[in-house]
């Protein structure tokens, strides 16, 4: 290739690349533009690294929130519009430069590591922000505004003699031809005028949220900065936990859904591992700093712990094999359980089948290993055995939940451990949708039992409003609750829960935590 070839291709290729990157500024910042729903604070939120702490200082309140997103909206649609028409384009590139500098840090892309971010992929230091800058980089010290951009046209045109040859590198317009140089600087407008037939067809496509009011979100989504009060803490031996504990149906895409067939699916596709993660980050900044578990979810748990040096505790439900009463509880030691339960549905099995010696076994085996070791059950039955034969448990996880919904089993049905529906098939017996039976025994019962008490489906998967169902189990003996949360709903659980706290007067059982 000969220097004048080159001299020819090189500064159309750059011209093409400001246009490209320039298209991306446009549509990203139009689109946030015309979306009245978009706000920077998640992004920011949810950062952590050694800026986290700057960038959710930056999202903390809401004049500074409402001038951060005026400063992403409208600076990446001005450098956009300023790099497809070539102009400014220096002072544009460096501007760029900042905002995908501060993108790149809030989340750097570090050996897999997201920080906390959505991404389309997994990255080792390189993503598209900092290929992005990269290239702005270029632009800002080629002075590509002069190739095929309305800064060609208005350069003056009377150049110095000792540079005449560094011009002939890069100069594209003879003097000569004026008007071919007239068309070349106005390039950018067709290119402009195109970008906007396609934007515009683009806003009015069904289904895009930032069209009209009728496509907008429906969901309203709670800040931190919505909170009302700091949710209590109680003493689990000397575990410091929240009063309230998330539960891990949800993120685990299962829940009790009656036949609702597709729910479980549903649940699966809303609760990615990122938008697991999103949701313990949401919830511990809320002051919810534990939550239940399985062994199942430990690796997305302790990833989220390890990006976010999380210190939330996990309190994992064991499962008990016949013939095999350990393996389940050394894999939630192996995976960092801060104290271990039977699981509710195993403990009714073992007491209704009489097997006493082997929970017992299991629950001091746990202890033997230096843990807090905790029962649970949907049947009062269990928690009466464990009293009744001296059976060891440190606390107990027991359903505890009104009847006061339309959907509740009727009471002349109810039988004692008929919770478990693989057992009971017969509708007159179960419909999955009631977890204690005998809610006012339950009452009763725990009033003399001198151990702590997690109350759990105390809103009856999802029957109950948080409001009745929180002050149902605090006044009525519950030492903590476990709720399933989806992320939407935590900040105003945690209010919810603070205020029935704040406002107890009825409670009549010790606080045993």
């Amino acid at each position: 290739m000969t220097d004048n070839t080159r001299n020819r291709i090189v500064p159309g290729l750059l011209a093409i690349l400001r246009i490209a990157v320039g298209w991306h500024f446009l549509y990203e910042g139009l689109t946030k533009v015309f979306n009245p729903a978009w706000t920077a604070r998640p992004f920011l939120e949810g950062s952590r690294w050694i800026l986290g702490d700057f960038f959710r200082w930056m999202a903390a309140g809401d004049t500074g929130i409402g001038i951060i997103n005026l400063a992403n909206e409208w600076g990446l649609t001005l450098i956009g519009l300023a790099l497809i028409l070539g102009i400014l384009v220096k002072a544009a590139s460096w501007a760029g430069i900042a905002m995908l500098a501060m993108y790149y840090l809030a989340y750097p892309p570090f050996g897999g590591f997201g920080y906390g971010a959505a991404s389309e992929g997994a990255y080792l230091f390189v993503n598209k922000n900092l290929i992005e800058l990269i290239c702005l980089l270029v632009l800002a010290f080629t002075r590509s505004g002069r190739f095929f951009g309305l800064e060609q046209l208005l350069e003056k045109k009377a150049v110095p003699e000792k540079q005449e040859a560094q011009q002939a590198v890069t100069e594209t317009v003879p003097e000569a031809n004026r008007r071919r140089e007239l068309i070349k600087g106005l390039a950018g407008l067709p290119i402009l005028a195109g970008f906007s037939g396609l934007f515009a067809r683009e806003m009015t496509r069904p289904g895009l949220d930032a069209v009209t009011s009728a496509t907008l979100p429906r969901v309203t989504y709670k800040r931190i900065s919505d909170l009302r009060a700091e949710l209590p803490k109680g003493k689990l031996g000397d575990l410091e936990l929240s009063r309230m504990i998330m539960g891990c149906n949800l993120i685990s895409g299962y829940a009790h859904a009656r036949d609702l067939i597709y729910a479980n699916t549903l649940f699966k596709a809303y609760n990615t591992d990122q938008k697991i993660l999103e949701t313990f980050h949401l919830a511990e900044m809320a002051g919810i700093n534990a939550s239940f578990l399985t062994n199942s979810n430990y690796p997305v748990f302790n990833k989220y712990r390890k990006l976010y040096g999380s210190k939330m505790k996990s309190i994992c439900q064991t499962y008990l094999k016949d013939g095999d009463l350990f393996s389940d509880i050394d894999q939630a030691i192996d995976n960092g359980a801060d104290t271990l339960y039977i699981q509710g549905g195993i403990a009714d099995r073992y007491v209704r089948e009489g097997k006493l010696k082997d929970l017992a076994t299991a629950v001091e085996y746990i202890r033997k290993k230096g843990f807090l070791a905790g029962v649970g059950g949907h049947a009062l039955e269990v928690i009466k055995t464990c009293e009744r034969e001296g059976i060891p448990a440190d606390y107990y996880v027991k359903t505890f939940h009104h009847d006061r919904y339309w959907s509740a089993h009727p009471s002349d049905m109810r039988v004692e451990f008929s919770v478990d529906a693989s057992k009971f098939l017969d509708h007159n017996k179960i419909h999955d949708n009631m977890f204690d039976l005998f809610s006012d025994q339950t009452m009763q019962f725990m009033k003399e039992v001198r151990k702590p008490w997690l109350a759990f489906k105390v809103l009856a998967g999802g029957a109950i409003q948080p409001k009745d169902g929180f002050r149902y189990a605090f006044e009525n003996g519950a030492d903590f609750i476990c709720v399933g949360m989806f992320d939407f709903q935590i900040v105003d659980d945690v209010n919810t829960a603070a205020d029935v706290l704040a406002s107890l007067k009825d409670r009549q059982r010790p606080w045993y935590s």
